[in-house]
């Protein structure tokens, strides 16, 4: 498969248009949404959450102004974002320290259910989804932090979790 062009705001897909991929979860409003709605399906190590809504459009600075306004905000802001349309996707990954104490560790899986949720969203509908991780890797199993074995555990049980969610 070829790289993706620097600045690309997509994929081509096999049909030669863009397929977007999932926009990420940033907002803490929308996180908490989701662990409020309970779990979808969990495996061992991983438990899915799913909203059907769109995110928030709260803007990223909001939490640390507490709301006033700066001299340097660019003023305001459009109404809707062009992200925000019905049937998109937003994939959020939470991965605590507590179960993956180095960082190494918690960016392989991050970066695995990215990628699990990008084979998988085809079938998926549209909404909020949210991939936590519930409990640690065997970490006498997987000695190394960033090892192939453990990529390929969590790819393994990831595209299992994702392949439960009915259409």
């Amino acid at each position: 498969m070829p790289a993706a062009p620097r600045g690309a705001s997509g994929w081509r897909s096999e049909a030669g248009g863009l397929a977007q991929p999932a926009l990420r979860l940033v907002n803490k409003a929308d996180f908490e949404r989701l662990l409020a709605a309970g779990p979808l399906t969990r495996s061992t190590h991983f438990v899915l959450h799913h909203v059907e809504a769109v995110a928030s459009a709260a803007s990223p600075g909001d939490e640390k102004t507490g709301g006033q306004e700066l001299s340097t905000d660019p003023g305001p802001s459009p109404a809707q974002s062009v992200d925000i349309t019905p049937g998109r996707q937003w994939l959020g990954a939470l991965v605590p320290k507590r179960h993956a104490r180095r960082a190494v560790t918690r960016n392989l899986l991050k970066r695995q259910i990215r990628a699990a949720f990008e084979r998988h969203r085809q079938h998926l509908p549209g909404g909020l989804w949210l991939v936590r991780l519930r409990s640690a890797f065997a970490p006498e199993r997987f000695v190394s932090a960033g090892s192939a074995a453990l990529a390929l555990a969590a790819r393994t049980e990831l595209d299992a979790l994702l392949s439960r969610v009915k259409p």
